[in-house]
């Protein structure tokens, strides 16, 4: 297994809580899944805060950023039962991956964490 890729972002949660004042930064940045998910959540802060962090560790960890056609909402979070975080991987995903690393056996690890003023994510992007 080797790995190809890895990225991280640190986000400052005021900036985010006043981005969430903007119904159509949710929209722009959000997945419908994210969107539903946040409904049953009470720190809408903390929740969309984390997640953005992970998005941008995610095409860090791609090397390319948000560009070749790679957009904020393509990405989304999901938990297991017990909490833990993953990136839904659809077919764009499978095919910016297979592009960007001529590979389509791979996996993502996400790790995301919060305290009261920052939220920070870091990805592993592994080939299999």
């Amino acid at each position: 297994m080797q790995i190809l890729g890895t990225g991280i972002d640190i986000i400052e949660n005021l900036r985010i809580k006043k981005s969430l004042e903007n119904k159509n930064f949710i929209k722009r940045i959000f997945s419908n899944n994210e969107i539903s998910l946040s409904k049953k959540i009470k720190d809408k802060t903390s929740f969309y805060a984390k997640r953005f962090a992970a998005k941008e560790a995610f095409a860090k960890a791609l090397g390319t950023g948000f560009r070749n056609n790679l957009n904020f909402k393509d990405i989304s979070i999901i938990n297991n039962n017990v909490g833990k975080p993953s990136f839904v991987i659809n077919k764009k995903l499978k095919d910016i991956v297979k592009k960007q690393f001529k590979t389509s056996s791979f996996n993502f690890f996400l790790s995301i964490s919060d305290e009261k003023k920052y939220s920070i994510a870091f990805v592993i992007l592994q080939k299999k």
